[in-house]
């Protein structure tokens, strides 16, 4: 039995594939190591695990997730390994989840846009060049981080239109000081702020709320994606609730840059499990996400 998994910040995206039976998809909260430790991770995966589930059961674990680079990897890995002990496991960048999953062995551009922002060039098998986004505090343009802020903002310097500035209230009950507790007090202040997307969503029709969302992409090319060379040649393929969500806008906002939007997808495990079927119908026997960690 194979667990494949997608983390965002917000939400974990897992799916058991064991021989002869249907897929079984489940979630868990989205672990990005730059915000939460293993033992974090582990107690958290434990208690929403499935009972149906036995971890000693699990051989292996193919781990996509936010913030899973470098040394950071070693986080996430150690958690793993304390929950599947028996399990060999691999451990790669949300980023390459995505590429997989639009792309598969295609190259092309891909993006997400979640909680927050990525984005690279992908040669249909390594990702060839990524301009960091500098995450929630300095950048993450076009994420739902940076939406939510812009709405924060707006709110707490009253700039807000009165009816939607009566109905953030009526719907939350918040004060700016209750707000600037949540982000400078309280964990996960990214999570935090992209929870307001729904809002906006609710409310998309209001030119104000477009306009937040269509000024928070624009920021995301025009800061982000037209950096990369020769940008426009490439169609935009997008994954993460936040692209999928508000996806004519993003269209009018890629298409003011000169790119076609192309394939856009709320979340990549679907893909990602189609993807290591075809590796493990082509090879024989399944293959890994990345090197493979021995228990």
């Amino acid at each position: 039995m194979k667990l494949i998994a997608d983390s965002g910040s917000t939400k974990t995206s897992w799916c058991l594939i064991e021989d002869d039976k249907p897929d079984m998809y489940f979630d868990t909260e989205g672990f990005n190591p730059y915000y939460v430790s293993s033992e974090q991770i582990t107690a958290s995966i434990l208690e929403k695990l499935p009972a149906t589930i036995n971890a000693d059961e699990i051989t292996g674990v193919y781990y996509y997730g936010a913030g899973c680079s470098g040394d950071k990897n070693h986080i996430v890995e150690n958690a793993l390994k304390a929950v599947f002990s028996h399990a060999l496991i691999a451990v790669e960048h949300d980023l390459l989840a995505a590429a997989r999953s639009v792309l598969a062995n295609s190259a092309g551009f891909v993006a997400i846009l979640g909680t927050g922002t990525n984005s690279c060039i992908y040669d249909g098998e390594t990702i060839t060049h990524q301009i960091d986004s500098l995450g929630f505090i300095l950048g993450d343009e076009g994420s739902g981080a940076y939406i939510g802020k812009k709405l924060l903002i707006d709110y707490g310097r009253a700039l807000m239109p009165e009816d939607i500035r009566a109905l953030f209230w009526d719907t939350y009950g918040l004060t700016p000081d209750n707000i600037i507790d949540n982000i400078y007090s309280k964990p996960l202040p990214n999570r935090f702020c992209a929870g307001f997307t729904k809002f906006i969503g609710a409310n998309i029709e209001h030119p104000y709320m477009a306009g937040i969302v269509e000024s928070s992409f624009t920021d995301c090319f025009d800061k982000l994606i037209s950096l990369y060379p020769d940008y426009a040649s490439y169609s935009f393929n997008c994954v993460g609730s936040v692209g999928y969500r508000f996806l004519p806008i993003l269209t009018k906002v890629a298409g003011s840059y000169g790119m076609h939007v192309g394939n856009v997808i709320k979340a990549p495990i679907e893909g990602l499990v189609k993807y290591h079927g075809k590796l493990a119908d082509a090879s024989g026997s399944a293959r890994s996400a990345g090197q493979l960690i021995s228990p």
